[in-house]
C-alpha cells in the first residue's frame, strides 16, 4: 500500500524520499534494482539536460533539470551510504572543503601555499588548475607519469580534446596564434581527401577525420570557443532550417520525401533567405 511521503522541505525531505525509494519494504522496485553503473547515464543526461535548457534560457526548466540532476547526487549518496561507503553529508562537505582549499584568496586557508591575490578570473584559472595538479600529486605521492594525467576519460570527445590541448599547452606544445591552426586544418582536409580518394580502409579514414576533429577543437579553444556549444549552435541551426523546408514542402501539399537533391537545395536556399 502507499504510504504519506516524507513531510519537511529541502533537501532532508529529498533525501527522505530517496531513502523510501530504496527500502525494501515498500520501496520502488526499480530503484531497487539500480547500482552506480545504471544510473551513471542517467546522471550524464541530467547534465546535458540542464546545459539544454540553459542554451534555451529556460528557466523554469533550469529548476527542473538541476533538480533532477541533485536527484541523482542523492541517488548515489544513498547507495553509497547503503554499502558503508559514504552519505550525501560526506559528499557535501567533501565539496565544502575542496571549495575552501581551492579559493585561498577568499577564505583563510593555507593549502599547497596558494595564498596569492586573485586579480581576475584569469588568475584564479591558473590558480585552480595549480591547484587541481598539486592535489593529483599529493594523491600520487608526489609522482605524476605525465602532464595529461588526470582527464577523465568519459568525458565528450570534442571536451577531452580541449582538456588534453590544455594540458599540453602548460609545457608549451601550443600554437600561439589561429593561422597555423587553420593550415593545420587545411591539411587535414587534404589527408582526408587523399584517403577517400585513395579508396583507403575505413579505419585509415577515420584516422583522418578525427585528425581533422582534433585540429577543429584547438581551433576553438584558441579563438576561446566552447567546441561542444559551437556544434550544438550548428546542430540547432540545421534543425531549425530543415524544420522549415518541411513546412514550406507541406504549404504546398508535399513532403521532402522523394524529392531531387536540388529541389531540397532551393527549399533549404528559401528558408536561410527568409532568416536573413
Amino acid at each position: 500500500m502507499p504510504i504519506p511521503p516524507p513531510s519537511g522541505k529541502g533537501i532532508d525531505r529529498l533525501i527522505a524520499i530517496m531513502a523510501q525509494l530504496r527500502s525494501n519494504e515498500g520501496g520502488c522496485p526499480w530503484d531497487l534494482e539500480q547500482n552506480f553503473a545504471t544510473i551513471a547515464p542517467y546522471t550524464i543526461e541530467e547534465a546535458y539536460e540542464v546545459a539544454d535548457a540553459i542554451e534555451k534560457r529556460d528557466m523554469a526548466g533550469l529548476k527542473d533539470e538541476l533538480g533532477d540532476l541533485l536527484f541523482q547526487v542523492v541517488f548515489h549518496g544513498r547507495m553509497a551510504e547503503e554499502q558503508g561507503l559514504f552519505g550525501f553529508a560526506d559528499i557535501a562537505d567533501a565539496s565544502s572543503e575542496k571549495m575552501i582549499r581551492r579559493h585561498p584568496h577568499v577564505f583563510e586557508t593555507a593549502a599547497f601555499g596558494h595564498t596569492a591575490p586573485v586579480a581576475n578570473a584569469a588568475d584564479q584559472v591558473v590558480n585552480w588548475e595549480t591547484m587541481k595538479a598539486a592535489e593529483r600529486d599529493a594523491r600520487g605521492n608526489g609522482t605524476r607519469a605525465s602532464a595529461l594525467d588526470g582527464v577523465t576519460a568519459g568525458l565528450p570527445a570534442l571536451t577531452r580534446a580541449v582538456k588534453i590541448q590544455n594540458r599540453a599547452a602548460r609545457v608549451g606544445f601550443d600554437w600561439v596564434e589561429p593561422a597555423p591552426i587553420l593550415d593545420k586544418i587545411e591539411e587535414e582536409i587534404g589527408e582526408l581527401r587523399a584517403e577517400l580518394e585513395s579508396g583507403a580502409a575505413i579505419d585509415r579514414v577515420e584516422d583522418e577525420l578525427g585528425d581533422l576533429f582534433f585540429a577543429l577543437a584547438n581551433l576553438a579553444r584558441r579563438l576561446d570557443l566552447d567546441a561542444e556549444a559551437a556544434l550544438r549552435r550548428a546542430t540547432a541551426k540545421f534543425e531549425r532550417r530543415f524544420r522549415g523546408m518541411e513546412a514550406l514542402a507541406a504549404s504546398v501539399g508535399e513532403t521532402l520525401d522523394g524529392q531531387p537533391l536540388d529541389a531540397l537545395d532551393a527549399l533549404w536556399d528559401r528558408v536561410k533567405a527568409d532568416e536573413r
